[in-house]
């Protein structure tokens, strides 16, 4: 890939699965079960939830902008598709399953995208209207840092 925001943005995103796994592996049960908020995710609802995005949002999104521009809105989204189809799941393999699906992300993003030029196309959202793919790129971007273990004690 190309140019600079398009590279500095795939070489995050390529990163995520392998931060995730040194973040995560071998944390003491009481800290993967935790939730930063009464009713919140824990940690493997995130993971999961970031492989419910690599299957239905992020790259059909990308193929919806290149493929026709802002005449076909984006299906909407299911963010807790994950709770149900995760749920018997052990965390090491929804890890392993969101770096093989991120891995086929990014080759099929550098398919689709070849430089910043590209990153003006634009696409319709359902709820926000006209995007860029500059923007939808910058969001899966900033998504990669919602993991969040147990919260530190006060």
């Amino acid at each position: 890939m190309g140019d600079g925001v398009l590279r500095e943005t795939t070489a995050l995103l390529e990163r995520t699965p392998r931060v995730l796994t040194e973040l995560l592996r071998g944390l003491p049960a009481s800290w993967l079960e935790g939730t930063d908020t009464p009713g919140g995710w824990k940690a493997r609802d995130v993971v999961g939830h970031l492989i419910s995005a690599e299957l239905d949002d992020w790259i059909p999104r990308v193929e919806l902008i290149a493929t026709y521009g802002p005449d076909r809105p984006f299906e909407p989204f299911d963010r807790f598709a994950h709770v149900e189809r995760d749920r018997n799941v052990a965390l090491e393999a929804l890890l392993a399953r969101f770096g093989e699906l991120r891995a086929a992300s990014l080759t099929r993003l550098g398919e689709l995208v070849n430089d910043d030029g590209d990153l003006e196309q634009a696409g319709t959202h359902p709820s926000l209207g006209r995007v860029t793919m500059g923007q939808l790129l910058a969001t899966w971007g900033s998504t990669t840092w919602t993991i969040s273990p147990r919260p530190l004690p006060r």
